[in-house]
């Protein structure tokens, strides 16, 4: 079986620049693509930014117009899907042949979704998943996703999906992830605590599957710590602290079956005669029209 070499980005984006931002993504997967990576994997809110620090003038009881600006710029600087800066990043993926997964914020109507898009090589959108809970103060500015947001993709590189930052706290979420069968355990990140390395050996030990997590990187302001880890929990690559940079790492899917030889969690190893988990995957709209 053939290896298959993947990149993580770690990066910051350009807080309310979406179009110089676009370009850093262009040249970090021009630079990926040429070490050889077939999947590359962008942090959280890469496209659009994540406004650490900044608190859109919201008190309890109180915003302030100063804040309501804040927030103009931000809905602004976000991307609708589809949209032309969709289909600017679907060409990345088309003009490398790669298939590229990056966190964005995604723009739709008056509400800013914390959002992962996956393209296929050919340059088309496999599709999309929304972050289901906002951590904190990220609901001042982020929406809640549903359960139609949820996919887990067949690739060349294997079967793929995302689990954005605290998500990845979330036992059900990674539990649903499991059952379909995921092999690339994406995450996508800003969080850069030391805790977060041991978060991510868990999930790749307890899922038995590859976890590619993308951090952002932002000097003073969000410290990296990237990292690729195989199915036994064992770093392949990282974590990084020291910049921006591109972690790369030639993968051995046959990994995953030694994996699960003693630990399969929605399979020999699991109990529903004990446990079960239901996921309800209908959109929820809050208008329908029949």
């Amino acid at each position: 079986m053939n290896p298959v070499t993947v990149a993580v980005v770690q990066a910051g984006s350009i807080l309310f620049d979406r179009e110089k931002t676009l370009q850093k993504a262009a040249d970090l997967t021009r630079d990926s693509a040429r070490r050889g990576a077939r999947l590359i994997v962008f942090p959280e809110a890469f496209v659009g930014g994540y406004p650490k620090g900044f608190d859109f003038g919201a008190r309890v009881g109180s915003r302030t117009p100063e804040g309501r600006e804040q927030f103009r710029v931000y809905h602004e600087s976000a991307m609708e899907v589809p949209g032309p800066c969709c289909d600017a990043i679907g060409a990345l993926a088309r003009d490398y042949s790669v298939d590229l997964v990056i966190g964005v914020v995604e723009r739709d109507g008056g509400t800013l979704y914390c959002t992962v898009l996956f393209f296929a090589p050919d340059g088309s959108l496999r599709g999309k998943h929304r972050k289901l809970m906002p951590t904190a103060a990220e609901r001042l500015v982020w929406g809640f996703g549903d359960g139609s947001t949820l996919p887990v993709f067949e690739t060349p590189a294997g079967r793929v999906g995302a689990v954005i930052c605290w998500e990845n706290y979330m036992p059900l979420l990674r539990m649903a992830m499991y059952g379909k069968g995921i092999e690339l355990y994406c995450a996508p990140t800003v969080d850069d605590r030391e805790t977060w390395l041991p978060t991510m050996r868990h999930i790749a030990l307890e899922g038995r599957c590859f976890v590619l997590s993308a951090c952002q990187y932002q000097a003073g302001l969000i410290g990296g710590g990237s990292v690729i880890v195989n199915p036994l929990g064992q770093v392949l690559a990282g974590p990084h602290r020291e910049g921006e940079t591109i972690l790369t790492a030639d993968l051995d899917l046959g990994d995953l079956a030694r994996g699960k030889y003693d630990l399969d969690v929605t399979g020999h190893y699991a109990r529903p005669d004990v446990f079960r988990l239901i996921v309800d995957e209908t959109p929820k709209p809050a208008v329908v029209w029949e």
